[in-house]
């Protein structure tokens, strides 16, 4: 499959580049992209190309990130067909054009969908999932499908189906995960948006990782029908962007009602556009709880305990009251004790596996582990999930304990009239390569299902592996439904505070 890959990519990179002026892809955002094709500066097909230009260079050679898993073959015609469409109409959809580099646990008409895993190396699927196909509908392209910690099982985005991928950062630093693949290619620019999915940390422990946004939404907002799940109780997908602005309007995109996930019956008839809530003074009269016990305190946290101390003094500065949450949360024991995680995987992975691929499905999980068609890093967690129901004992007192999780955090943030919560999204530097990911806050998130949102907060030192310091991610947490706070705080913060930085691939 990596020889494929890279044949498409040295296929795309012999097509002509056209006759327009030479465009700067890196950091393009689509409002800067749409700008450009209405002055007819450059076309979706330029752009489209130059970004499978950059793929070639840095996945498979140069930076050797890997983060691809597989480039969609007809995403220049599309390209082509997105600026006859625009010729035609006049008018430029949400996202026409925009390349968007979708986590490969999302079902895409007519390309392959592993979740990672080789025993899914057949898997070509027919439909797209539903977040796919509202993509699709507002003109996205998909440029390519993303690698990902195998069937999403942890964080460090190692999988049979593709190996390991590489920080852009530091190349010798995992990129999060399990969306790693999604966060390490909108970082070096292979594409303008991602989509990654988040059932404990997923989202936004890449985006903490790459230096960019990430946000998970409510539960029910976004559905998961066509993603190869993990748990339906904590799974939803999500934006990963370079700014605030474009996991806004992918949001507006990807939120709506689906009638084959039962769930999203909460975004019936809701509507709401996000993008109103790009208020320069957003972080103005919030009150912003700091949650003490989501900081390490030993001497491997300091780093990453500056740099966020920093990004809150800045949020003071910029309007926000600051008050000290000391409620005693721990987010071990969270993942520990309460998420239902690896008690819902067996029965909820096999729904897919029963039908993937039409050929020959796989059946269930116990199949999987039989076959030996997975990469050695998840064999612990899925040979124990195997062992673990859903009418326990055990799974119900976790369910009563997400219960009152979620009542004690509303009490909590309306007792002290908060707006947000805010924390490191990882007590440490993300972990060096060969390392389990540990010690992230994104659980607080996935066990609730309350919204959550990463934006970067700065970077580590500058090291000889890391020539402009390791990105880390500050994560702000609200109630149900408050994603337009959010999204003011956190575009207030990095317009007044700019964080992002693009790497300094070669």
């Amino acid at each position: 499959m990596k020889n494929l890959n890279l044949k498409v990519a040295i296929l795309m990179l012999m097509i002509s580049s056209g006759t327009y002026a030479n465009i700067d892809t890196a950091e393009l955002t689509v409002d800067q992209l749409h700008k450009l094709i209405i002055e007819n500066k450059t076309t979706f097909k330029e752009t489209m190309q130059d970004y499978l230009n950059a793929i070639a260079k840095n996945d498979q050679k140069g930076a050797h990130l890997n983060s691809i898993i597989v480039i969609n073959p007809e995403a220049l015609i599309a390209a082509e067909q997105a600026d006859l469409e625009y010729k035609k109409i006049g008018k430029l959809k949400p996202l026409q054009g925009v390349p968007v580099l979708l986590k490969d646990n999302v079902d895409t008409e007519n390309l392959l969908t592993t979740g990672g895993s080789i025993s899914l190396k057949n898997n070509i699927t027919t439909e797209n999932a539903f977040i796919a196909q509202k993509l699709k509908d507002a003109g996205a392209i998909v440029i390519a499908k993303t690698n990902l910690h195998e069937f999403a099982v942890w964080g460090e985005t190692k999988s049979s189906m593709q190996g390991q991928t590489h920080n852009p950062y530091d190349l010798t630093r995992t990129p999060g995960g399990s969306s790693g693949g999604t966060g390490a290619s909108v970082a070096a620019n292979f594409g303008i948006i991602g989509i990654g999915t988040d059932t404990i940390n997923s989202i936004r422990s890449p985006a903490s990782a790459n230096s960019l946004v990430g946000l998970r939404p409510t539960i029910g907002l976004v559905s998961r029908s066509g993603i190869i799940p993990y748990s339906f109780t904590q799974d939803t997908a999500g934006p990963i962007t370079r700014t605030v602005t474009d996991a806004a309007r992918t949001l507006n995109v990807i939120v709506g009602y689906d009638p084959t996930d039962s769930i999203t019956s909460l975004a019936n008839n809701y509507s709401v556009d996000y993008t109103q809530s790009l208020k320069l003074n957003g972080l103005e009269n919030k009150r912003i709880g700091v949650l003490n016990s989501f900081f390490g305190k030993e001497d491997i946290h300091k780093t990453t305990n500056d740099v966020v101390n920093q990004a809150i003094l800045q949020m003071e500065k910029s309007g926000a009251t600051i008050i000290q949450i000391d409620e005693p949360i721990n987010a071990d024991a969270l993942v520990r004790d309460t998420s239902v995680h690896l008690y819902d995987l067996d029965e909820d992975l096999s729904t897919y596996l029963i039908s993937h691929p039409k050929q020959k499905p796989i059946g269930n999980l116990a199949n999987l582990i039989q076959s030996g068609e997975f990469d050695d890093g998840i064999k612990a967690n899925i040979e124990k999930a195997v062992t673990l129901k859903k009418d326990s004992e055990e799974y119900k007192k976790r369910l009563i304990a997400r219960e009152k999780l979620q009542k004690d955090v509303e009490k909590l943030m309306k007792n002290n009239q908060l707006d947000a919560l805010v924390f490191p999204h990882q007590k440490r530097l993300v972990v060096p390569i060969g390392e389990t990911q540990i010690e992230r806050n994104g659980v607080l998130g996935s066990v609730t299902g309350f919204p959550s949102i990463v934006v970067p907060a700065g970077f580590s030192p500058k090291t000889e592996t890391a020539p402009i310091g390791v990105p880390v991610g500050i994560e702000i947490f609200g109630l149900p439904l408050s994603e337009p706070q959010l999204l003011e705080i956190a575009y207030s913060f990095e317009q007044q505070y700019p964080m992002r930085k693009k790497p300094t691939l070669k």
